[in-house]
């Protein structure tokens, strides 16, 4: 029996982190230093949503201050 529990609970992780996959959001963790690098990465095939992200992460910016 623990064996099976064990089973579902593995799939429903997989399932999980599957779907996950996307493109960033704009947040203070995705818009500074390593963040902004790691998910600029991600636009790199399209030039127009990565100006948006941007554009978010500057407009979060704005309002922090």
């Amino acid at each position: 029996m623990k064996f099976k529990g064990n089973v579902a609970c593995i799939l429903g992780l997989s399932i999980v982190l599957i779907g996950c996959d996307g493109l960033p959001e704009a947040n203070t963790v995705n818009c500074s230093g390593r963040g902004m690098e790691k998910s600029l990465a991600e636009f790199k095939n399209d030039e127009a949503a990565r100006q948006a992200f941007i554009d978010k992460c500057n407009a979060l910016e704005k309002n922090k201050e």
